[in-house]
């Protein structure tokens, strides 16, 4: 037996998983959950530490002779968070995540002595907004400054995996992008954002040189080995960002597919062979780990809302599905807007969560769960929505993420968007998708094309979901009415 080794770094859990690649299944996976430190002024922090003991944890339940099948590692992320380093390499602060809304007035800072966000927008392909990298590394200026002073190496949670499993400190071109002090154009760092930072500092000192092929960065150091019970050697690959591990994972490398995935986050994204700059700045330029360009809409509340709510209204796991079934398409005009946690797309940091249109006959338990997943899956028909407004097109959506499993959630996806939706037989999402950059760095010479992965592509003709006409129409007088509550909320909010 020959596996490669998928790590999936995520918000909630990090997960493992080995694939026989020959047999083209899943052998073997674990997960292990990470603690989230969260504050009422939009602190959303982890420590580094609990990454690693939790990757233990993980491996710790694999079988020996299940890790020594393994010939090659990919570690995908959750990105946008900010790992400093001082120059033993040594963590100095809390990481601030992705979904951190405490730096807004660095971000706003940021964008004032850019010239503003069209500015922005020229320099680097996006705005610069509340959930990437660069408020927090301003942030952790001003509110560090004497660890600021000892910072010598700015990483992102992927890369920091990498670090500790092989000693190389590195970035991958798609996880940069997101750092919003990447001009994806160029695929260059951005000087006017990091002097926007600091101006009396070159922080490209600090940022090692994101790197655009799939290349084996090192391998499993003695230390790392004896940590995990990996063999001493593996080849581990450049990994990425768990987006654009997502992608690859769903077969999301050429041109006409969209995959969303429905985890705590919600994003869309698609396949592009040249740049796609947004000037409204709705759609996120980033690059692919493929080589190509990978334009997304990330949103910060999916499955927060519905297990906000699901905790709310008292609804076991086991009785989702059947609770939703029980409401029609639309829930009976209960509509609700999903910014529980801020939002980043619309850009409210400090919105909050709406559950509207309720009445005496409407409010129940079905109605208002069915309502998180339509206002969820609003949120990301949007993005489809301004992707085809950049021009690209949508054969079909492939699904991934722990709501995929919910067969009327498919459905609800399916009728919204008006677009069939697939999901994969291997549906690990972002951890296949770095076992099979893995599999490509090893196997391929680093080439990420579909004539080598695409056998490995196999769609689950029982998860598969038709748009209903009937629903649709229902939909589509319901997402009109979602917009105009988001307008109206917005004046609130900004």
């Amino acid at each position: 037996m020959r596996t490669t080794l998928g790590i999936d770094l995520g918000t909630q859990n990090i997960k493992v998983i080995f694939y026989d690649f020959e047999l083209r299944q899943t052998v073997a996976s674990a997960s292990s959950p990470l603690n989230l430190y969260q504050d009422d002024c939009g602190t959303a922090e982890q420590q580094a530490h609990w990454w690693t003991k939790a990757l233990r944890d993980a491996l710790s339940r694999i079988p020996q002779a299940v890790k020594q099948s393994v010939i090659g590692i990919g570690v995908s992320g959750q990105q946008h968070g900010f790992v400093p380093l001082d120059k033993h390499g040594e963590v100095l602060a809390p990481v601030k995540l992705w979904c951190d809304t405490s730096t807004e007035a660095e971000c706003q800072e940021i964008m004032e002595r850019m010239g503003g966000v069209q500015r922005c927008i020229e320099l680097t392909g996006n705005k610069i907004v509340t959930g990437y990298t660069a408020s927090k590394v301003l942030g952790f200026k001003h509110r560090h400054a004497e660890q600021y002073k000892q910072l010598d190496t700015i990483l992102l949670p992927h890369d920091y995996l990498n670090f500790w499993l092989t000693g190389e400190k590195c970035m991958e071109m798609g996880d940069a992008s997101g750092t919003g002090f990447l001009n994806v154009k160029t695929r260059e760092w951005c000087p006017e954002v990091l002097q926007a930072i600091d101006p009396d500092r070159d922080l490209t000192k600090c940022l090692p040189t994101p790197r655009i092929n799939n290349e084996i960065i090192g391998s499993i150091s003695t230390f790392a080995a004896e940590k995990t019970g990996l063999p001493v050697g593996t080849p581990v690959s450049i990994g990425g960002g768990d987006n654009m591990m997502g992608a690859l994972g769903t077969g999301n490398i050429t041109p006409g597919n969209t995959t969303i995935s429905l985890g705590t986050s919600g994003t869309v994204f698609a396949y592009s062979d040249q740049a796609i700059i947004d000037d409204q700045g709705n759609i996120a330029a980033f690059c692919s780990s493929t080589g190509g360009w990978m334009p997304l809409l990330c949103t910060m509340n999916c499955t927060v809302t519905t297990e906000l709510l699901r905790s709310m209204l008292d609804v076991s796991i086991s009785d989702f599905d059947n609770t939703i079934a029980l409401a029609p398409a639309g829930s009976n005009g209960v509509i609700t807007l999903p910014f529980f946690n801020g939002e980043r797309t619309p850009n409210l940091p400090t919105a909050k969560g709406c559950v509207l249109g309720l009445d005496s006959q409407n409010t129940n338990r079905e109605n208002v769960l069915r309502s998180g997943a339509e206002g969820a899956t609003f949120a990301l028909k949007f993005g489809i929505d301004e992707l085809h407004r950049l021009g690209l097109t949508t054969r079909q959506i492939v699904l991934t993420g722990g709501a995929t499993k919910s067969a009327v959630w498919r459905q609800i996806v399916a009728d919204i968007t008006g677009v069939e939706v697939n999901v994969l037989k291997q549906d690990e999402g972002a951890a296949f998708g770095s076992a099979l950059q893995a599999l490509c760095a090893v196997l391929n010479k680093g080439a990420i094309n579909q004539a080598f992965l695409g056998e490995h592509y196999i769609m689950d003709p029982q998860m598969h979901c038709e748009p209903s006409i009937v629903a649709g129409s229902v939909y589509a007088e319901r997402y009109q009415q979602y917009l105009s509550a988001v307008k109206a909320i917005s004046a609130i909010y900004q």
